[in-house]
This record gives C-alpha cells, sequence and structure tokens, in this order.
C-alpha cells in the first residue's frame, strides 16, 4: 500500500496535496478507487484497490491522517476517506474556498483555478472514465497526477493573497468546517430531509414519510444500493398520501413492483401503520408574510453591500437560503459564527430581533 518513498514523504508531517477518483453510480457508499498524493518533492498514485496487508494499508491511512491536507473543493474527498479509512486528517486548506474568499467565483473548478492563477490550461480528456477497472493506464494515472500537481503551489500563493487582506483565518475557518463528522455520519431518522416534496407533507403523512425514508436509508446502507434503487421518492410520497393497509393495497399504487411489494411489504406496510399513531402535528413551512419578505430584502441588502466592500459573491457572506431560514427563526446559519458574525452576522441578528 506504501512504498517506502511515500512513507517517508509522509513521516514528515509537512503539507500534503490530496485527490480522489471513485465511483458510485452504483452504491450508496462510493467506492474510493485512487488517492493522490503530492508533496513538495513528489507525487504518488496509491492504490486502495490493490491486494496488500492490513497493516501496511492500517500504516497507510496513519501516516496521511497526521499531515496537513491541501485540496480543492474537498467535501467528497474527505467524505470519501472518512467512509473507506474511518478517520480525519488533523487540518485541511481548501484552495476552492479561499480562491472565493478573494473574489474568484464561488464554486470555481480546479482547471479553471489552476488557468487563473498560473496561466496553465489542463486537459479535461478523461473525466469519464472509469477508475474502479484495473490496470489504469498510463494516460489516466497522468491525468489524475495533474489534479494535485498545482495544488501546494495555489495554496501557498493564495495564503499569501488572503494574509495581505487580513482574510487567512476566513479561509482555515471554512476550510475546516469539512471535518465535522456530522456532514458524513448517517442518520436514517434525518433522511426524510432528502426526499424532495416531502416537506409539504401535513400531519401523519409527513410522518409516514419520515418512518418510510427511515427504512429506505436503513436499507441503502445494508444492501450498498443507492436510495432511488430501494424506492424512489415518487413512490415513497404514493404510499405516504395512499396509506395502505394490506399488501394488495400497496401492490395496486402505480410504481410499485411485484417483487418489491414481496420483499419489503411488511417493512412497509409496519412502518405506515406505526406513523398512523405517532400523532405527528407537522404542518409545511409558511409562506413569508409581507413583513418577512420586506424583512429578508433588507437582511439581502446588507450582505450584498457586505460582500461589495469586499469583492466576493454574497453566497460566500450568507446565501439567500440561510438568510430566510433565519427569518422563519432559525439562528444556526454560517452567518451567524466565526469570521461573518464579526463582519455582519451580530448585525443582522440585532435587525432580526427588533
Amino acid at each position: 500500500m506504501s512504498s517506502g518513498r511515500l512513507r517517508k514523504a509522509l513521516s514528515t508531517r509537512n503539507r500534503i496535496a490530496i485527490d480522489t477518483e471513485f465511483v458510485r453510480e452504483r452504491t450508496f457508499f462510493s467506492q474510493l478507487c485512487l488517492v493522490q498524493v503530492a508533496t513538495d518533492d513528489d507525487i504518488f498514485c496509491v492504490d486502495p484497490l490493490a491486494e496488500t496487508d492490513g497493516d501496511a494499508r492500517a500504516e497507510f491511512w496513519e501516516l496521511m491522517m497526521h499531515s496537513p491536507w491541501t485540496l480543492h473543493s474537498g467535501r467528497q474527498d474527505v467524505e470519501v476517506i472518512y467512509q473507506s479509512a474511518d478517520a480525519m486528517p488533523e487540518s485541511v486548506f481548501d484552495t476552492q474556498v479561499a480562491a472565493a474568499l478573494l473574489g474568484y467565483a464561488p464554486q470555481m473548478g480546479y482547471a479553471g483555478m489552476v488557468e487563473e492563477l498560473f496561466d496553465v490550461r489542463l486537459a479535461k480528456t478523461h473525466t469519464r472514465a472509469d477508475w474502479s477497472k484495473r490496470p489504469l493506464g498510463p494516460e489516466l494515472l497522468e491525468y489524475a497526477a495533474e489534479d494535485v500537481i498545482h495544488l501546494l503551489p495555489a495554496h501557498e500563493l493564495l495564503a499569501e493573497r488572503l494574509q495581505q487582506l487580513g482574510r487567512l483565518a476566513w479561509a482555515e475557518q471554512d476550510s475546516a468546517d469539512l471535518l465535522r463528522p456530522q456532514l458524513y455520519d448517517i442518520d436514517p431518522e434525518l433522511a426524510i430531509a432528502k426526499v424532495k416534496g416531502a416537506r409539504n407533507l401535513k400531519g401523519v403523512l409527513h410522518g409516514i414519510a419520515a418512518r418510510l425514508a427511515a427504512w429506505r436509508e436503513r436499507e441503502a446502507v445494508r444492501n450498498n444500493r443507492p436510495r432511488q434503487w430501494i424506492m424512489k421518492d415518487k413512490l415513497l410520497l404514493d404510499i405516504a398520501v395512499a396509506r395502505p393497509a394490506t399488501r394488495e393495497e400497496l401492490t395496486a399504487l402505480p410504481g410499485m413492483s411485484p417483487r418489491t411489494a414481496g420483499r419489503a411489504s411488511p417493512d412497509i406496510l409496519a412502518a405506515v401503520k406505526a406513523a398512523k399513531s405517532d400523532d405527528s402535528d407537522y404542518k409545511p413551512p409558511a409562506r413569508p408574510n409581507e413583513a418577512q419578505k420586506s424583512l429578508l430584502k433588507v437582511l439581502q441588502k446588507r450582505v450584498a453591500d457586505s460582500a461589495e466592500e469586499l469583492g466576493i459573491a454574497s453566497e460566500i457572506v450568507a446565501p439567500r437560503k440561510e438568510l430566510s431560514a433565519a427569518v422563519n427563526g432559525d439562528r444556526n446559519g454560517r452567518v451567524f459564527n466565526g469570521w461573518r458574525a464579526e463582519l455582519i452576522g451580530n448585525d443582522l441578528l440585532g435587525l432580526l430581533d427588533d
């Protein structure tokens, strides 16, 4: 799993650049297929699918976690490694986050950043490659290596510019958000939030959908299959509305295959029955009234003015969805914490509490 050179490079505990290649089209969990690691002197493409002993694999991950990481748009990279190694690095620096705080496009891709910073155009010729196939040819490995070769120089350049503007700590704070396990841990009881349209159901119907979503999440994890393969959102909502009490009623629903009904009807009907006795009083979020609409516009204007003064996009300070939630009483948004609170969040709280 780890060559002598790689082991020596990671043992220094200096910052390393990280990228991953994975596939997820047919599974619930991403399958980690390649880990690219760049140091100041070398680039390594590590094959997590290669046959190796457990001690070598454990040593590799342990060494990896003790080095600070530089990534670009790193949430999925952290997630797939967290799921594969059950561990996270001690610190990360996300160059996409850093670039956005300097006024670049908030979702700027790695190739765009490299072209902006270094006037180097990367060839994106293997974006649809199947990284689970072996062997990986030299052209694929070279393509993979390009995804980390510019990360450490980009980190250095972006950090220098951020330091000059007094924003380096902002980038470090936002990057550190990637290391919150809550982002990646699976809680079936919260799976209802992933069902499109479920928030519009009322009372017991929402309760049924929540129980079905939790069941689907557990099944997806147990079978390592995408949620929609277990049950599509539309069918899940149709079941909640229909409230079937028998297998025959369940099978009669459009989109319900006899195979699924035969395999899962006991669990589905049990979820429906249990939810009927929950006495749920859930109500869909109310539409904003005129006062709330006016307040939201005031908040957006304050955020837009602050962002313009900084030369960054408004959504980096506080996206509209977050401000809308705040108007409805949610004070957990990022704008009320860390550097954003000092910049504008505390002032927004004053407007909200008037």
